[in-house]
């Protein structure tokens, strides 16, 4: 995938997330299927999280010569950062700002930096490519989760 390509597809992780949530009530958004189980609220503070750790990351990449980032658990990031107490409100909003500057910086480069390297403490080495498309994978992925939490809230009715 070129450059012109994953900019647009990371740019649009906002409206996807949007559109997945919307005309949702605060019960849905709350519901939780397990104990153990994310909520769309809680999904969406992760996404927010997620988003600046990998801004980070991907800005470190640009910026240093091989830089190293840690793995980090997100289920202790939603456990004992207290998620199900924050504004999901506020951290959509987050999420989208991250993600137009990012897009931002995106536009403005060239090919030629989707070699670059980072080492990532559990994956190893990996491009900015990789780092960018595992982004855009990762939005999915929590769609996902939401759309099948929707059904299960659904099928309680």
């Amino acid at each position: 995938m070129e450059l012109e390509q994953l900019t647009n597809s990371y740019a649009n992780g906002y409206n996807l997330v949007s559109q997945a949530i919307s005309g949702l009530s605060e019960e849905t958004i709350l519901y939780k299927s397990a104990p153990d189980s994310w909520s769309i609220h809680e999904i969406i503070i992760h996404l927010a999280d997620h988003e600046i750790v990998s801004n980070h990351r991907m800005k470190q990449v640009l910026a240093e010569t091989e830089p190293h980032f840690p793995a980090y658990d997100q289920d202790l990031w939603a456990n004992n950062a207290f998620y199900a107490k924050l504004d999901y409100k506020q951290h959509l909003a987050s999420f989208k700002l991250l993600r137009e500057n990012l897009a931002e910086l995106l536009e403005n480069m060239t090919e030629d930096v989707l070699g670059r390297i980072g080492i990532h403490s559990e994956a190893g080495k990996l491009t900015f490519q990789q780092l960018l498309q595992s982004n855009i994978k990762h939005v999915n992925t929590h769609i996902q989760q939401i759309e099948r939490v929707k059904q299960a809230y659904t099928s309680t009715m």
